[in-house]
């Protein structure tokens, strides 16, 4: 029979302790609901995709996925109070360009670590943004919208759902590249933007498609431009900014699933694994494609090194572009 010394036998025991516990770990969870802490109001495109896919979770995981929207400042809010959530798997974060690639740029004391205190699960999608006019505007194409915003430089009010937000950076990025002076009208949340264009309160917007795409079918709003590198399936009448003229031009926004860093690693492989089975579904590939969005997944890894690339091209178009928060 083999000896241990006393701080050996009580070293083995927890070690013993923690392989047994990760596989029973695996086996339990979840074994209560499950919140996903949402950044922007309810509406919009990211409210959009994770009740879109939560929706299959329900049914897979055995427990409700429950969506809580924290809008406020341009996402931080939300990230602020994911990060510091108990790593346990039971709350995540639906994270974004906003909140982890343009705020970490802008923010100089922002309270959270975009790549230390998170634990990438899975890219779920990227959607190319569209410019948008209010009917007012006079113009039908983009190039007759850059002529006319020429001819009237500061006139034009464009809005945003918030300041350092990706449909700010698009209309930055667009501005400098076609020549033109517009005005910046930042809200908190794309639902109160999307009101002011529809009333014609402001005249245009770089939105992400899902939220407003049923307007621009009801003739309220009228679709200029994408911002992808090719047209999309839901829009194919409408081209994208580079073959209208400014070739190179390219934004989207993206979607992907955090938790808290510190989250097991056994629960974070699970949640990659059911996330990957619902973006699998044709109902919600269709749905996600439908509305101008394209079903990404992908390892826990890949998302992470994405996360890192993003922080590095969102940093840079910043700094060219001198944008500071208003």
């Amino acid at each position: 029979m083999l000896a241990f010394p006393a701080m050996g036998r009580c070293a083995l025991v927890a070690v013993l302790a923690v392989l047994v516990a990760c596989p029973a770990l695996g086996q339990t969870y979840p074994s209560k609901p499950i919140r996903l802490i949402v950044p922007f109001a309810a509406g919009g495109g990211n409210d959009n995709i994770a009740r879109l896919v939560g929706k299959r979770l329900n049914e897979s995981l055995g427990q409700p996925l429950v969506i809580d929207n924290r809008p406020g400042a341009g996402g931080v809010l939300g990230a602020e109070l994911a990060a510091k959530s108990a790593p346990d798997g039971y709350t995540l974060f639906l994270g974004g360009v906003g909140s982890h690639a343009v705020n970490p740029n802008l923010i100089e004391k922002l309270p959270y670590d975009p790549i230390r205190d998170f634990a990438p699960v899975i890219l779920l999608a990227k959607a190319p943004l569209i410019l948008v006019v209010h009917p007012s505007v006079p113009a039908r194409t983009l190039s007759e919208f850059v002529e006319y915003a020429r001819k009237n430089p500061g006139k034009l009010n464009f809005a945003s759902n918030g300041n350092g937000s990706s449909a700010q950076l698009a209309a930055v990025m667009f501005g400098s590249m076609a020549r033109v002076d517009m005005v910046h009208v930042p809200y908190k949340g794309l639902a109160p933007a999307l009101t002011d264009l529809l009333s014609g309160q402001v005249q245009l917007m770089f939105s992400s498609v899902v939220a407003i795409l049923p307007h621009i079918k009801a003739g309220k709003l009228r679709a200029l431009a994408v911002t992808g590198e090719k047209r999309m399936p839901s829009l194919p009448e409408v081209p994208t900014v580079a073959e209208s003229g400014f070739p190179g031009f390219e934004a989207s926004s993206w979607y992907g699933i955090l938790a808290p860093a510190g989250t097991p690693r056994e629960i974070v492989t699970r949640l990659n694994t059911e996330f990957t089975r619902a973006l699998e579904q044709p109902e919600v590939r269709k749905t996600l494609l439908a509305d101008g969005a394209e079903p990404v997944g992908g390892t826990p890894e890949s998302f992470a090194a994405y996360i890192r690339s993003e922080k590095e091209r969102m940093g840079k178009l910043i700094r060219d572009a001198n944008i500071h928060l208003e």
